[in-house]
This record gives structure tokens, sequence and C-alpha cells, in this order.
């Protein structure tokens, strides 16, 4: 993770499981971020025990509360990081907060698919537009013209679960509001990066790999990828990411994955 020399960086989800180990890596580089802002939807609540201990700790890191269907806390969210960084920039958005159901084709419902799409794809973009000035402001202020997540960059967390191409896990796992969502998000992120590119923002997707989480083992099987593996190697990428990787879908060890 050499190559990743970043001021700020914003985690949503970030309570648990991929997100909470994101926070955990990022505050323990050798050459941490001046600030880390951990968002999450209830910061004082009892899944968020483990990321106010990191708090207590870190004074570099910001817990704060984050909503990604909720237009309101969004903008609230985005004032106060603008407030902490004091006239610099964002430079890393990791979009991390995801639900799922594990619901089949058969028992879908339109309340379900709703309510994962909203969160797994609308969210990302809300969130996205909402930080949006901070990163302008970061790519702005950053030496050079290379797209780079040192620079500025929208970090979309998504799956290969998504993969149009694969269907992976489907015999395991059907969760098709999931599925679609994610396959949403990918699109998404490939319009952000063209979008964004302008602006001198660099914007991909990544895939975290099977992982140990609540969400990786609700198929009732153990994923084979821990936390601290996947963060580990999403980091690395990260650290490598140029112009050439605007709007690819990689995965934790950054191999392309096809969608």
């Amino acid at each position: 993770m050499a190559g990743l020399r970043i001021c700020s960086a914003l985690v949503t989800g970030a309570n648990r499981g991929i997100g909470l180990g994101l926070v955990r890596h990022l505050l323990r580089v050798s050459n941490p971020p001046k600030w880390v802002f951990a968002a999450c939807r209830d910061p004082k609540g009892e899944r968020a025990q483990e990321l106010q201990h990191l708090a207590s700790k870190y004074p570099n890191l910001v817990i704060m509360p984050l909503e990604v269907t909720n237009p309101a806390s969004i903008q609230a969210a985005a004032a106060r990081v603008g407030e902490h960084l004091k006239g610099s920039g964002l430079n890393l958005l990791i979009n991390n907060a995801a639900i799922l159901l594990n619901r089949t084709l058969d028992t879908e419902t339109l309340e379900g698919m709703s309510q994962i799409y909203t969160t797994n794809t609308i969210g990302p973009l809300l969130v996205s537009q909402a930080f949006l000035p901070l990163l302008k402001k970061a790519a702005q202020g950053s030496p050079g013209s290379e797209l780079s997540c040192s620079k500025a960059a929208i970090i979309n967390i998504s799956s290969n679960g998504g993969s149009i191409d694969s269907i992976y896990g489907w015999d395991l796992l059907q969760v098709v509001s999931y599925r679609c969502s994610k396959a949403a998000l990918n699109m998404l992120t490939k319009c952000q990066s063209l979008g964004y590119r302008e602006h001198g923002i660099l914007c991909a997707a990544l895939h975290p790999g099977w992982v140990q989480t609540d969400m990786g083992s609700s198929a009732g099987h153990a994923p084979p990828v821990t936390v601290d593996m996947s963060v580990q190697g999403m980091l690395n990428v990260l650290s490598t990411l140029s112009e050439k990787d605007i709007g690819t879908f990689l995965d934790w060890e950054g191999k392309v994955v096809s969608w």
C-alpha cells in the first residue's frame, strides 16, 4: 500500500464487517490519513461499539451518522466533513454500505427490491453527489494531472454476485434483489467514471471477495476470505489505480471481474 498517500478518507457502512476493516487498516498504516471519517446509521448503537473504541484511541477518526437512503442525513454528513477539512478536499470516498435479503425469484417482493436498490445503488449515487464538491476540491489541490486514489477517487464496493457474465454462486444463494442492485452499481460506477473524469476524480468498483462477515455468511457456508485479507488486498489495489483503471471492476486481488 506504499503508493496510497491520502489526507482524508470517508467510509460508509463503517461500523462492522468490511467497512470497519477498512477504517481499522486506514488508521494503522505507516502514514495514516489526517482524517478518517467513519459513517454509519447509528454511531452510538450497540453495533458501533468497536468503532467507538477505535475513536477513543485515534484522534484522527471522526464517527458520524449517515443514512445513505436519507438525503438530509447525507447532506448533514457532507457539511460536517467539510467543516473538519477546513478548505481542503476529500481524497477518497468508499461507498461500502449495503444490505442483502436472502430471497429467491419466487419470494422477491416490490418492497424488498425497492429497499435493496435504494440502499445499494441509489445510496452511492446520492452520497457521491453530496461529496462531489469536496472531491473536486481535493483534485484541484493535488499536483499533476494523473488520476489516482491519492488525488481524488470514488470507490464503490460491489460484488461478483452482480456479474451478468458469471452469475457466481447462484446455486448457493439467489438473492435476486442484491444481484440486480450490484449490477446496477457497476453501471453507476461506469457512468461516474465518464462524468467525473474531467474533474480529476477516479471512479472504480471493487469486489471484496467472499468475506467472513454477517452478509458473507448468510448462505450458510464459511467464506474463504477474512476481513483483513480482503481489506489489505483492496487497499493494495487502490494504491495502484491510475487513469487506465477508470470505470473498471476489479477484485480484491486486482484481477478484472467480468460483468
